[in-house]
């Protein structure tokens, strides 16, 4: 791992196998398992509508725990580890709020949403209604291009990490890490990234308690946060930090730390704003629960990388002694597995492996998902066959999530020859896709973006930033390579040029050729899919799938007085988190130059372990406590049906919104009995 040594696998390979192919599988065959009991017991098909919208039911705390597993890639455990190493105790930090305020923010995106267009697939549906065929294709392409990005950095940071300690090839681990993945969300849809997420989550927390009770506590080297202090003391005067606070790695002034919290702050706003994934979680929230769900989601979120960081990256420099990790070795990713070996050995080595495959299999299953709408929806069905039926958009989505994943295995083996690292991806993902942030919200924010500005923003933004990250190069280093267009300062120029020049380009086009003054209108003509063909093969009543049934007026409006509630909400809970997060919190730090006392680092960490177990409770216990009855209510009849018994299955309500958890009774019933038979029972009778 250092210049001078090389660091050999301390797991097997066939370890490593049984862990992509066997762990896949697993989750696979439970995903099948959980789907049929979905089915049997509570009507819920794999329709169209339910593959990509999950009957459009979920609640605030599953949703919390997937914005939490799907933000949870790779790059969050080991480029925040990695950061953590380069410029000490700084990086977890402005890793994690520079990617937290964008969840936040996103809350209010997802409320709009709901109410803008309540039946919609993708945030892409949107754009096409409002503006029409040429917008909506810039928007495919770039919307396209933060998954292509998103899933290479997911695939070329899992598979250096699955070399690095299994010995596993990196092609190999490149195409078969998707195999499971492809299996479960084939299968289930959404709603299994939803349940897989959940587990993925758990397994996640449970290792970075591990580590952080064992290098703060337990390990033999280190084991308290003041041996922790002296060590990182003895590391600043070993190797002192250019740029940081008297060299130290115990400050939050860190000059090339903030320019990566810059770079960071602005390339997660295109991960997110534009990253299908994200807004078919929002979609597949129930109206009232989407806003708490990405709230939660983004306070929970920001625990794991800071702490995690805090501890692998530390851990990392308070372990290396005289001999450095090599810089490739740390633009791969490989500082956390370096410090967890360090730190446990091989069981150290078991836990990252395990951590690593649950945060790669989890998000690639969102992208999986985000790629296969967009082409079931928004080019299958909206320009090849628009009066397709559920069943046949059922297989588009199918042949969507193993064609990509073929493609993105071979374009990340292809990187990995070419020497581009997760790293390099992490900073440049800015440079390529923020320039369809401005104009991509403001189509659900601002009512007077024309189509013109809404065309010609993104591209011309793409053709600034690319100008401004490869002439900063090329005037920094005189040559252009992977390592010079990789430095701070030219990802830091594209990255900036890419967001903010889109905030002069659209008002400039709009007001020059007119507002639009647009009245939502179209986006509330978006319609759900026609999937009584599915329902029929599959023998059940269209109405009792969640989601299925259209709302009353009544329904209608209660849903839109408590959207309305929600978004001022919304603006208001975003708006002070954004700013205690970039300002209220770091500014001061920053500008004091101050360095870490012994008792305030005690502190920091102290600190860091609590929020963990906030998110413990707010991604694992609150979505358990929520589905309380759905969980019991499953659980009796798969018992009753175990012993022979018949049990009751429950009729969906039909409100559209609330799915099969808030189920009311339509009497005792055979397993595939699709019509009311017997007598009535009381909701909570099985």
């Amino acid at each position: 791992m250092a210049d001078s040594v090389t660091f050999t696998a301390p797991l097997s390979k066939a370890f490593g196998y049984g862990i992509i192919l066997g762990l896949g599988f697993a989750f696979a065959l439970l995903m099948i398992f959980i789907t049929w009991a979905l089915k049997r017991y509570q009507h819920e098909v794999q329709t169209s509508e339910m593959f990509s919208t999950a009957g459009r039911s979920v609640k605030s705390g599953l949703v919390a725990a997937a914005v939490v597993s799907s933000w949870t890639w790779a790059a969050t455990l080991l480029q925040s580890s990695a950061v953590a190493y380069k410029y000490g105790i700084s990086g977890p930090f402005f890793y994690a709020s520079g990617a937290t305020v964008q969840i936040l923010l996103f809350a209010t995106i997802a409320i709009e949403l709901k109410r803008r267009a309540p039946n919609a697939h993708t945030f892409l549906e949107v754009i096409r209604a409002r503006y029409g065929t040429i917008v909506h294709c810039v928007f495919i392409v770039f919307c396209l291009m933060t998954n292509v990005l998103v899933t290479a950095m997911l695939l070329t940071g899992g598979s250096a990490v699955m070399t690095s300690l299994t010995g596993v090839p990196t092609a190999a681990a490149c195409f078969l890490l998707p195999i499971g993945v492809v299996l479960y969300t084939l299968f289930g849809g959404i709603k299994a990234t939803f349940i897989t997420d959940y587990m993925h989550t758990v397994v996640i927390l449970v290792v970075i308690f591990l580590f952080a009770f064992s290098a703060y506590a337990t390990n033999a080297e280190l084991g308290s946060p003041s041996k922790v202090y002296d060590a990182l003391v003895a590391a600043s005067k070993r190797h002192p930090v250019e740029g940081n606070a008297e060299g130290s790695y115990l400050t939050m002034r860190s000059k090339e730390g903030g320019i990566f919290w810059i770079i960071n702050l602005i390339g997660n706003f295109g991960t997110v704003f534009l990253d299908n994934g994200y807004y078919n979680k929002a979609i597949a929230a129930s109206p009232v629960h989407a806003f708490p769900g990405y709230v939660i989601g983004g306070l929970c979120w920001f625990a794991i990388p800071w702490l995690c960081a805090s501890t692998m990256g530390i851990s990392a420099l308070a372990l290396e002694g005289t001999q450095r990790m090599s810089a490739n070795d740390v633009t791969a990713g490989l500082v956390l597995p370096f410090a967890a070996v360090k730190l446990l050995g091989y069981s150290g080595a078991v836990a990252t492996t395990l951590m690593i495959f649950m945060a790669v299999t989890s998000a690639f299953s969102a992208q999986l998902i985000a790629v296969s709408s967009i082409f079931t929806y928004d080019i299958y069905q909206a320009y090849i066959d628009p009066s397709a039926k559920g069943k046949r958009l059922v297989w588009i989505s199918h042949m969507s999530c193993i064609v990509y994943s073929i493609i993105m295995a071979g374009f990340a083996t292809g990187l990995y020859y070419a020497g581009i690292g997760m790293g390099y991806l992490y900073l440049l993902m800015g440079v390529i896709i923020s320039s369809a942030v401005f104009p991509g919200a403001m189509t659900l924010l601002w009512k007077g973006q024309n189509h013109i500005a809404a065309a010609v923003s993104p591209p011309l933004g793409l053709a600034v930033s690319l100008i401004a990250w490869l002439v900063t190069a090329k005037k920094e280093s005189g040559i252009l390579t992977v390592d010079t267009t990789g430095a701070n300062y030219p990802m830091l120029a594209g990255n900036v040029a890419a967001l903010l020049s889109p905030v002069i380009f659209s008002p400039i086009l709009t007001y020059t050729f007119g507002p639009q003054n647009y009245d939502y209108e179209s986006m509330r003509q978006i319609r759900k899919v026609d999937d009584t063909d599915v329902a029929a093969a599959a023998h059940i009543d269209l109405e009792l799938v969640p989601g299925e049934t259209n709302q009353t007026q009544t329904q209608s409006e209660e849903e839109d007085r408590k959207l309305n509630r929600s978004a001022l909400y919304a603006r208001t809970l975003t708006i002070f988190m954004a700013l205690a997060l970039l300002i209220l919190w770091p500014i001061p730090m920053y500008g004091s130059s101050y360095v870490f006392s012994r008792k305030f680092f005690t502190g920091w960490v102290v600190v860091g372990i609590l929020w963990l177990f906030f998110t413990l409770f707010g991604v694992v216990v609150f979505p358990l406590y929520e589905g309380r009855e759905s969980i019991w209510r499953v659980a009796s009849m798969m018992a009753l049906d175990v012993v022979g018994r018949k049990p009751t299955v429950y009729r969906g309500t039909k409100t559209g919104g609330t799915g099969a958890g808030e189920a009311t009774p339509s009497g005792v019933q055979t397993p595939d009995a699709v019509t009311e038979k017997g007598e009535k029972v009381k909701g909570d009778e099985v």
